[in-house]
């Protein structure tokens, strides 16, 4: 089919998410996944639970890239580990509470094994309502490069 129009070209069946297609990204042609553009467009919601581990390296969340925490259930502190920063190099992940924290409710976004965020290993704690951050890998290391309090 080459050098056919596009109007040409067979209609596609429903999309799954991990079919590849061609992207033109600074004058290179380059191969992406629909799941990766969707994670663009459509954040990643997690219900927040007192007492509760999440890792942001498990395969559901290893395409998100914005997050909303939901804060459900009594008063207490969830566990948000991000992933590795060697398996995240040049990742962005952005993540914001929903109306529903306060002091006494709690989300720690923590680096994990020898991993640090801004150079520390302690945990970052989202405690506030609509409180937001952003941060990002370079291979060795995350960094915060945006917050909202």
């Amino acid at each position: 089919m080459a050098n056919s129009k596009i109007s040409a070209l067979p209609i596609a069946t429903e999309l799954q998410g991990g079919e590849l297609f061609a992207i033109v990204q600074n004058g290179t042609t380059k191969q992406t996944t629909l799941n990766h553009i969707g994670n663009y467009l459509i954040p990643t919601s997690l219900t927040v639970e007192p007492d509760v581990t999440v890792s942001l390296g498990d395969a559901a969340y290893q395409n998100s890239i914005l997050i909303k925490l939901s804060w459900s259930g009594a008063n207490g502190t969830q566990v948000l580990n991000l992933p590795s920063a060697a398996s995240s190099t040049n990742r962005i992940i952005r993540i914001i509470s929903n109306g529903g924290y306060a002091t006494s409710t709690r989300t720690e976004l923590t680096p994990i094994g020898s991993d640090t965020l801004d150079g520390s290993t302690a945990a970052y704690v989202i405690n506030k309502a609509y409180e937001g951050i952003q941060v990002w890998s370079d291979g060795l290391q995350w960094f915060i490069i945006q917050k909202k309090a």
